[in-house]
C-alpha cells in the first residue's frame, strides 16, 4: 500500500489527443509536497506518512506546529493529511513527493469537500421529481410531500430525506483516470470533474477497487531519485580564432 498525495484543484480545462479528442480535465498542482512525519508500529502501533502541501507563513502558523515543521527540517505547510502504508513503504522525512507518483491511464481516488448548496429543498437535494403540475395542487409543487405514517409510529424516522443543508461535505469520486503528468509544474490532470471548488484540498491515492499497473514507482516518486540534468558543454573555438 503507497502513500497517496495531496494537491491543490486549479480548475478545470480540455486537452487535445493525438488522435484529435478533446478529454476534459482537471489540473491538480502539487505544491511542494513533503514527508513532515513517520508513523511506525514499534511507536504509534500503526505504519503512515504525514504529508505536508502549499507555504504557509510562520507567523500565522502556531507555536506548536512551527516546532513540528522545525524537527522535520521543512517549512511551514498550508494543509497536512496522514496516509497509511505498509512498512516497506515508509517515506524518509523531508523527501518530496513529484507528480510522476502516478501514470497516465491509472485509475485513482480523489477525495475533497464538495462545494456547499446551503439550505436545499428535497428537489436539488435528493432529486425527488415533485408533486403534480394540476389535479389540486397549489404553491407546493417543489415540496417533499408527506414525511410520516399515521397514528402508529406516528413519527418521522430518522435519516429521512428531506429539504436541509447540502454540499460542504466530505466526498470521494472512484475510479478517476489520470490523463497527463507535469513534473516540473506539479501538475496531475484527471479526466472528468473532482470534489470541491477552486483552489481547495484534494487527496488523491490508487484506487481501491482496480488493480494497480505496473511500472509504478515505490515506495514514492521522489525528487531525490531524479538524476540531476547535465549542463551542455561549452562549444569549443575554432582553431584559426573567432570570425568576424
Amino acid at each position: 500500500m503507497r502513500s497517496g498525495i495531496i494537491a491543490k484543484k486549479l480548475g478545470m480545462t480540455r486537452l487535445f489527443m493525438d488522435d484529435g479528442r478533446q478529454i476534459p480535465v482537471t489540473v491538480l498542482q502539487m505544491e511542494n509536497l513533503q514527508v513532515v512525519a513517520q508513523r511506525t508500529g514499534e511507536k504509534d502501533g500503526y505504519t503512515a506518512v504525514q504529508l505536508g502541501c502549499g507555504a504557509a507563513k510562520a507567523k500565522r502558523t502556531s507555536a506548536a506546529m512551527r516546532g513540528h515543521f522545525a524537527v522535520a527540517k521543512v517549512e511551514p505547510k498550508r494543509k497536512i493529511a496522514e496516509f497509511r502504508v505498509s512498512a516497506e513503504n515508509l517515506i524518509e522525512v523531508g523527501e518530496e513527493i513529484t507528480a510522476n507518483h502516478f501514470l497516465e491511464g491509472q485509475k485513482v481516488d480523489v477525495a475533497g469537500t464538495s462545494i456547499g448548496k446551503g439550505f436545499a429543498g428535497a428537489m436539488k437535494r435528493w432529486n425527488f421529481k415533485g408533486l403534480r403540475a394540476t389535479h389540486g395542487v397549489s404553491v407546493s409543487h417543489r415540496s417533499h410531500g408527506s414525511t410520516g405514517q399515521c397514528q402508529e409510529p406516528g413519527r418521522v424516522f430518522k435519516g429521512k430525506k428531506m429539504a436541509g443543508h447540502m454540499g460542504s461535505a466530505r466526498v470521494t469520486t472512484q475510479n478517476l483516470e489520470v490523463v497527463r503528468t507535469d513534473i516540473d509544474r506539479g501538475l496531475i490532470m484527471i479526466k472528468g470533474a473532482v470534489p470541491g471548488s477552486k483552489g481547495g484540498w484534494v487527496t488523491v491515492k490508487d484506487s481501491v477497487k482496480k488493480k494497480a499497473p505496473e511500472g509504478l514507482p515505490f515506495p514514492a516518486a521522489l525528487r531525490s531519485a531524479i538524476a540531476p540534468t547535465e549542463a551542455p558543454a561549452p562549444a569549443e573555438a575554432p582553431e584559426g580564432g573567432a570570425q568576424e
